[in-house]
């Protein structure tokens, strides 16, 4: 699976195992030495405390990533 991070932008991320949409992607992290993407971000359930502190969101490892289609991420959380 070779995507760019920008190419996350305005994807909505479900859950495989209970069909639950997480939110959309609001970041990635990288390892900078290899480049290679280690998780994805999806705001909490509490978008009011994420967007006053930023505290309050989900980080999704890049190995719980099952597909990433046009417009979705499925995930295996």
């Amino acid at each position: 699976m070779k995507k760019k991070g920008m190419d996350f932008r305005h994807k909505e991320v479900i859950n495989i195992n209970d069909g639950k949409r997480l939110g959309m992607v609001q970041d990635v992290c990288a390892d900078l030495e290899s480049g290679n993407i280690t998780s994805i971000i999806v705001p909490g359930n509490n978008r009011t405390i994420n967007i006053f502190n930023g505290g309050n969101e989900v980080i999704i490892p890049w190995s719980k990533v099952k597909c990433i289609g046009e417009d979705v991420i499925l995930v295996d959380i």
